[in-house]
């Protein structure tokens, strides 16, 4: 898949207006998940996406492996891409489930296991709910 492609298909899923929010969603969601997961995974991660895409969860990023839970995550998306909070977690889930389909299961794998889901802990399981619905 393309920069084209995947910003299409991430423009149909989120049912945004235009691709400049379409972009702005995934530049938020993949910037924020790359400052929250190790450089080395990140770059696992990326590895299988457009170049444009790939760059979001490495070049883009000043400090990987930062610690925080889901809710920072959330703000963290909504301040950088300019949208509420809400749209931001939708938007977010969305774009992980586009990122789901594109990488091999193993380097998806790696981003589960770094990410604790039980709500005792950070709850990063919110960020899973459309790849676990599928």
């Amino acid at each position: 898949m393309n920069f084209d492609e995947f910003t299409g298909q991430a423009q149909h899923r989120l049912e945004t207006p235009g691709t400049g929010e379409t972009v702005r969603a995934i530049r938020a969601t993949l910037m924020t998940l790359g400052q929250r997961i190790p450089e080395g995974n990140a770059a696992d991660l990326a590895a299988s996406l457009p170049i444009e895409i790939k760059w979001y969860l490495t070049g883009a990023v000043d400090e990987h492996g930062q610690r925080f839970d889901w809710q920072e995550f959330v703000e963290r998306v909504s301040e950088i891409e300019g949208s509420e909070p809400a749209d931001a977690a939708y938007h977010a889930r969305v774009v992980l489930d586009l990122v789901h389909e594109e990488v091999p299961e193993s380097d998806f794998q790696q981003l589960r296991d770094m990410l604790p889901g039980s709500e005792t802990t950070e709850n990063w399981g919110n960020l899973f709910e459309l790849v676990d619905d599928d």
